[in-house]
């Protein structure tokens, strides 16, 4: 019998193309799992008026664990133009199915490490300091812990906001200068902060530092100008670190963190931050140590937890064949998961296999050759999505 039942979930477009690779790799390294699909993504939405289908709620409600692919998003009128013609016009609101998983299971805690593999021809460098020749290259491990249930991306929010709200949003003195504007010129977007869960990501970011032995954790946010929901996060990020003796916080403004990038980024190993700071933060980090293409995830709460690449479906690829994506976002989620139900022996040893991949150099997949992605690329010399994988696997024998 199967020590682990994962939920995988390869959703759309190159999601149907990495997942399928990164149980290749977890069978190499003998992960003892029975895997069930289950339906995710745009044809559910298409078909059924809802991205996230029951089934697949209760699957992950039963099992716990799930490997996720990506996605397909669009604006809500292009989304309502592709609903099968018998559900136009029967109030169907498409919702991301990733957001509406993690505020369903309270997957709050997101994880996103941006780390550096020795020999990637897409690492960051800078010029040396002085007169010195040559470029530096410095090893970048960051940690990026993202809210993932709450700030701008709770979902409350209106297009011509009903009475009851625009008369709320009257009552506040700021308010004015938009209170002639007619509603359906008006679109309102909450943002939203608990105490609460504030408290549980800066304390996942402040238990992360210890355990890997960092001297410090930054919180990034903005308190300055958006003062009550970027001050209660800063707030809270001083009262969590009063627990942990010898680990310094530092805090950041996110505009004045994105400029530090191209500065010193291997002085940050731990950041937190609210849902859409995180997003941008982790983004931004990724595109020095690679990309997309090496953007892992977890999305992790109390009792279920989730593991995907940080890319889109990228429906432009989905069709090649063979796939020419790059799959090692992917297999490092799966990684991540390995981690979570502590089997991290197994994740060392694919990490291990991928960093001999890319410091070999042999093997590049399109975005490592700094070429463009399309039919044409593997005669360039790209590996496609399988050759990646093989090459990592034989790293595994």
């Amino acid at each position: 019998m199967a020590k682990y039942t994962v939920i995988t979930m390869p959703g759309d477009g190159i999601g149907n193309q990495v997942l399928p690779e990164s149980l290749r790799v977890l069978k190499a390294v003998g992960f003892n799992a029975e895997y069930i699909h289950a339906d995710i993504g745009w044809d559910c939405w298409c078909a059924q008026g809802n991205a996230l289908p029951e089934r697949t709620i209760e699957l992950l409600t039963k099992h716990k664990l799930g490997l996720f692919g990506a996605i397909t998003s669009k604006p809500n009128k292009a989304a309502q133009a592709e609903l099968k013609p018998e559900l136009q016009g029967k109030g169907y609101v498409y919702y991301s199915p990733i957001v509406t998983m993690r505020q369903r299971f309270n997957l709050d805690i997101c994880m996103r490490p941006c780390v550096g593999f020795t020999g990637n021809p897409l690492n960051y460098i800078r010029k040396r300091a002085g007169d010195a020749p040559g470029f530096d290259e410095p090893k970048i491990d960051t940690t990026v812990f993202r809210q993932g249930t709450e700030g701008m991306y709770a979902g409350v929010e209106w297009t011509n906001p009903p009475e009851n709200v625009r008369a709320a949003l009257n009552s506040h003195p700021r308010f004015k200068a938009f209170a002639n504007v007619p509603g359906p010129e008006l679109a309102v977007s909450c943002r939203i902060i608990t105490r609460n869960a504030a408290r549980r990501i800066c304390t996942a970011a402040f238990e992360y530092a210890k355990k890997r032995g960092f001297n410090g954790v930054t919180i990034c946010e903005k308190p300055n100008v958006v003062r009550e929901t970027s001050g209660m996060m800063e707030e809270v990020a001083k009262e969590v670190a009063k627990n942990y003796a010898g680990i310094a916080l530092w805090s950041t403004n996110i505009d004045a963190q994105l400029m530090w990038l191209n500065k010193n980024p291997e002085e940050y190993n731990v950041i937190v931050a609210s849902n859409l700071f995180g997003d941008i933060l982790s983004d931004a980090f990724a595109g020095l140590v690679g990309g997309l293409g090496f953007a892992a995830s977890g999305n992790i709460g109390d009792e279920v937890a989730v593991f995907e690449p940080t890319h889109g479906s990228a429906p432009k690829y989905a069709e090649l064949d063979p796939p020419i994506v790059n799959p090692i976002a992917m297999i490092l989620s799966a990684a991540m998961m390995l981690d979570h139900v502590n089997e991290g022996q197994k994740a060392e040893r694919i990490r291990k296999a991928i960093a001999d991949v890319v410091s070999e150099g042999k093997v590049r997949t399109y975005d490592m050759m700094r070429i463009a992605g399309g039919a044409k690329s593997i005669g360039q010399g790209a590996a496609s999505t399988m050759q990646m994988t093989d090459a990592i696997l034989e790293k595994l024998k």
